[in-house]
Order: C-alpha cells, then structure tokens, then sequence
C-alpha cells in the first residue's frame, strides 16, 4: 500500500526484464544472429559473469557509503544505455566483450541498494518479506521478457526490438529510483 513498495516492485521488474529474462536467455541466439559462433558468444556471456561478480560486491561496497537511490539511478541508467548502445557493437568479439565489462559489472548491481531500500524503508523487521515481494517482481519480469524477445525474434526476424525496449524500461527505472524518498 506504499509508493515505496511499488517504486522498488516496479524498479525489480525492470531488473528482471533486463538480465534474466533477456541477456540470460537471448543473448547466444542474438548473437548467432549477427554471425557469431555460439561457443564465441557464450564466451562474451560468462566474461558477463566474472565482471558481475565483481560488480555486485562493489555495489555492496557502495550500498553502505552511499544514497542508495542514487547507485540505482546510475545502475539502471547505465544497463539501459549499455542495452541501447549494443546494435552499435558490431557484433565483434571486441565489441561484444566491452558490452560484457559494462553490462556484467552491472548485471547484479541493483541488488544490495534495492534489499537495504527496503530495509530503509519497512524497517528490517519486514524487509525481507517486502524484498521477497520485490523479488516477484523480477521474476515476472524476466518470464515477460523472454515471451516479448521470443515473440519479437519470430514475428519481426530480431531480437533487438526487444533489447531496445528493455534498455527503455531501465531509464524509467532509472527515474523511478529517485523518485524514492
């Protein structure tokens, strides 16, 4: 019944929509797409996972010194250019592995400010109730996005529709997140 709740439902949705339900389960088919042999992509997609490792515990790092709306803002705002950015990487191994250092040290990342916007926000008492809520959310997002990808890829022969509307969705998100008091 808080705006805050449905800022981080909404904010979580969008998290899920631009990793898992996108990148996590599109990214090799788009890459065969643009020409790129599948072992060469899933290369580009686990370069993902060792600069998200990275990422998220530096966010944790940055969760407890900083205005966690702000390191959502930026989060989601630099996923969404990062995602707008990627039909201009030329499909290369050298272009697709500076999409990963960007994408990956950020795939993660919303994590540690959205659990301690909670606790902020419910107390941390009900925090992880409301973050399990806010989880929802992202699993939602992720399902929704790899139905409209799919969908995309067989009605308009791309998948980069999709990853355009996702990099879209994360500037709102990125607005959103200040929204928070």
């Amino acid at each position: 019944r808080t705006r805050a709740f449905w800022i981080l439902f909404a904010t979580f949705l969008v998290c899920g929509l631009s990793t898992n339900g996108l990148v996590q389960t599109h990214f090799i088919p788009l890459c065969s797409d643009f020409g790129m042999a599948e072992v060469d992509a899933a290369w580009v997609l686990a370069m993902m996972g060792a600069f998200d490792f990275v990422g998220t515990i530096a966010s944790g790092w940055l969760s407890d010194r900083y205005d966690n709306r702000v390191l959502l803002a930026w989060y989601y705002g630099l996923r969404g250019l990062s995602l707008l950015a990627l039909p201009f990487s030329d499909f290369s191994l050298w272009g697709l592995s500076l999409f990963a250092v960007f994408y990956g040290l950020d795939w993660i990342a919303t994590v540690p400010p959205t659990v301690k916007l909670a606790a902020q926000n419910f107390g941390r008492e009900r925090a992880p109730v409301v973050f399990g809520w806010v989880f929802t959310a992202h699993q939602l997002g992720a399902a929704v996005a790899a139905l409209v990808a799919g969908l995309s890829r067989d009605a308009l022969a791309s998948y980069l529709p999709a990853f355009a509307l996702a990099g879209a969705a994360c500037l709102v998100a990125a607005a959103l997140a200040l929204a928070l008091r």
